[in-house]
């Protein structure tokens, strides 16, 4: 048995092995499966929680989603997100003829075949994307969307034997240096506190002897912080929502009809100009993004109606109207649900499936309608400013 990726800790009378895996190697998987069988641990712990857990274990249900929910609930763009990332996984997971996330699968099995306790070790996701979000700021946000999306549609491969070095003790050291510098805040919540709450739930884990199949990353940090005691508590507590957004997206609507309505009363042909600018900027540039995202006709028309009003309520957007038509006219079918996971693993395909259609043109309307508010924005203070 190679114990190259595989770390023993001594502590308190218990013992710890951890094992650290890439996400899509064949190696990882057919190791975590040897370790459990040599070793008969008392407890197995996976870096899975609940909700990861239960998506392996029930398998795809895209076709139980209602995308008018989904819409309503403003998760159109986290979900987007998330099966653009799951495609990167998937498409790097082909490459190697092996399921995305194989060794946490095999921990699994593995835990039953041999009676020992299969302990879900990792913080909830939610809470995770959560802090992360809370966390970097407007520039640090727009840097990692940039980089994630770069990232998911990059057509480049790497060997296997370059990922099995990503599991060696060096290059992963470098790799977080590296990732850290990039984006310092990030580096808190999706390693560090997650180093904290795993290396705790592994210490808890029953039994005097442990398995742990973690992603190589998490390793390095485990080794520390389980020598520590952390409150799993003050770890999954969700950071107060900043009040600076909320004054800002209700000051800039107050902002715009103040100004348009002095505009009216100095000058009523500038302040007609003002009001035609507001609308033609919003719309427009909202109902290019559904055209970007091929939306239906009367998608495109709903976002250049909805923008310039959305834009000036804080509590609509003008996506999630262009989204529920485009829903309605083109409605996703169950073949549609089923092949969303194929589909996601090219930029055509994102397009194609009629359920991220309809996402991207929530998305991609708010977008629209957003550099509408600035543009149009400035355009109208301009004329406001010209007649004081």
């Amino acid at each position: 048995m190679s114990a190259e990726n595989i770390t023993r800790i001594e502590l308190d009378g218990k013992e710890y092995i951890l094992i650290g895996t890439a996400h899509v190697s064949k190696q990882s998987a057919e190791q975590v499966k040897e370790v459990i069988d040599t070793e008969q641990p008392d407890s197995v712990c996976v870096e899975l929680d609940q909700q990861r857990y239960n998506s392996i274990k029930d398998g795809s249900k895209w076709k139980d989603m209602d995308i008018f929910k989904v819409i309503k609930e403003k998760k159109s763009t986290l979900l987007l997100m998330n099966l653009a990332i799951s495609s990167f996984q998937k498409r790097m997971a082909e490459q190697f003829g092996i399921s995305p996330g194989q060794e946490m699968i095999q921990g699994i099995a593995s835990a039953k075949e041999n009676d020992a306790e299969l302990v879900l070790a990792d913080r909830n996701i939610q809470i995770t994307f959560s802090r992360i979000w809370r966390s970097i700021g407007l520039k640090g946000k727009a840097m990692l969307l940039t980089q994630i999306i770069a990232s998911i549609f990059t057509k480049e491969t790497i060997s296997e034997d370059e990922l099995e070095k990503m599991k060696s003790q060096d290059m992963i050291d470098s790799m977080l240096a590296e990732f850290s510098e990039s984006f310092p805040k990030l580096k808190k919540p999706l390693i560090d506190e997650r180093d904290q709450y795993l290396a705790q739930k592994i210490k808890d884990a029953p039994g005097e002897k442990v398995v742990a199949v973690l992603g190589a990353a998490h390793v390095p940090g485990i080794k520390e912080e389980i020598k520590k005691e952390h409150d799993l508590k003050e770890l999954t507590k969700l950071p107060p929502k900043s009040k600076v957004p909320k004054v800002i997206a209700w000051a800039i609507p107050i902002l715009i009809i103040g100004v348009i309505l002095y505009t009216f009363l100095s000058n009523p042909s500038d302040g007609i100009y003002s009001t035609l600018s507001w609308i033609i900027w919003n719309g427009s540039l909202s109902a290019l993004g559904t055209i970007v995202a091929l939306g239906h006709p009367l998608a495109i028309l709903t976002a250049f109606v909805a923008a310039p009003i959305s834009s000036l309520n804080p509590l609509i957007a003008a996506g999630w109207f262009a989204g529920f038509v485009q829903a309605w006219i083109q409605k996703p079918n169950v073949g549609d649900f089923e092949k969303i996971s194929e589909d996601a693993t090219s930029l055509k395909g994102f397009w194609r499936n009629k359920v991220t259609r309809v996402l991207l043109v929530v998305v991609l309307a708010n977008i629209g309608s957003s550099l509408g508010t600035f543009i149009g924005g400035a355009d109208v203070i301009r004329v406001f400013i010209e007649n004081l």
